[in-house]
């Protein structure tokens, strides 16, 4: 991709997110305000939303009949199909006037190319806390694979760190029913990332949902599925682990017990603050 094309990014945003001041905003937007029939738009074809919520969808449809669109939907020109446009962000608000009855909806053409055309569409739903996290994992894979983006490049556009982007596009890596559970709602991603790499993933993730496991508790469980230890390694044993678990739930930090055979071993209680460490100091110093 050109470093011509990519300043555009930048013009194309600051036009959809509302920065009245820019310059470039005159650049990629029409000069005048206009409006396309509901016909005339089609969905964007690197929309990473899947799902949109029905009831949310009915609660839109008469707002807006109520209330009109109050912000247009971006746009950009479809050259397949000239007087025709692809929808850039807002395809919730087009889905919404359909239901409304509406013929017409305001629009504002954004002059993009197909990767910003994905960036904004991800930004848009991200920003608006719109896309659920497997949504948000596809997103930066087709930024990954179809526009040659590496992790460090897409936390840097998407103003998250780089673990964060790694964590996410990680979760991809597990089974299909697995991720079905996390776009249901019924595991989180805090849930289900200890379980990446594990062949028996589907079988510990039902045993999660059933259970309703905190993220902590995943993490003891998991270590207890791992099957038989290393050589030299410390036996995990499950009523040392409840009893981790427990004592973790109670602190609210995470430990660790080994337990050897001869039943002597050490606890490790882990902090991550000052304030922490001196919860835990002043906890062992009471009489």
């Amino acid at each position: 991709m050109s470093t011509s094309k990519k300043k555009g990014l930048g013009r194309g945003l600051s036009a959809l997110f509302g920065d009245q001041k820019s310059e470039q905003k005159e650049q990629k937007i029409s000069q005048k305000s206009l409006r396309a029939g509901i016909s005339d738009l089609r969905p964007n074809k690197y929309q990473p939303r899947i799902h949109f919520n029905e009831e949310k969808l009915s609660e839109l449809a008469s707002s807006i009949k109520k209330n009109g669109i109050i912000q247009p939907i971006a746009v950009r020109k479809d050259d397949g199909d000239p007087g025709r446009y692809e929808i850039v962000a807002g395809e919730r608000r087009w889905l919404a006037a359909q239901k409304a009855g509406l013929h017409e909806v305001p629009i504002v053409v954004l002059d993009l190319d197909d990767s910003e055309a994905l960036e904004v569409a991800i930004v848009e739903n991200i920003q608006r806390d719109d896309l659920n996290v497997v949504e948000e994992a596809k997103g930066y894979k087709r930024l990954s694979d179809e526009f040659g983006y590496d992790h460090e490049k897409i936390a840097k556009f998407m103003s998250k760190s780089r673990s964060h982007i790694s964590n996410t596009l990680r979760l991809l890596s597990l089974p299909a029913d697995v991720i079905g559970l996390i776009q249901e709602g019924n595991l989180t991603a805090g849930q289900a990332r200890p379980l990446i790499g594990l062949s028996n993933a589907t079988s510990i993730a039902e045993e999660i949902v059933a259970k309703n496991l905190s993220a902590r508790s995943v993490e003891i469980l998991v270590r207890s599925k791992k099957g038989p230890q290393k050589s030299g390694q410390i036996k995990i044993d499950a009523n040392i682990l409840n009893e981790e678990r427990r004592i973790q739930d109670n602190l609210g930090l995470n430990i660790k017990i080994e337990n050897k055979k001869n039943n002597s071993g050490k606890i490790t209680i882990l902090y991550k603050n000052l304030e922490q460490f001196e919860f835990v100091s002043n906890l062992l110093k009471r009489n």
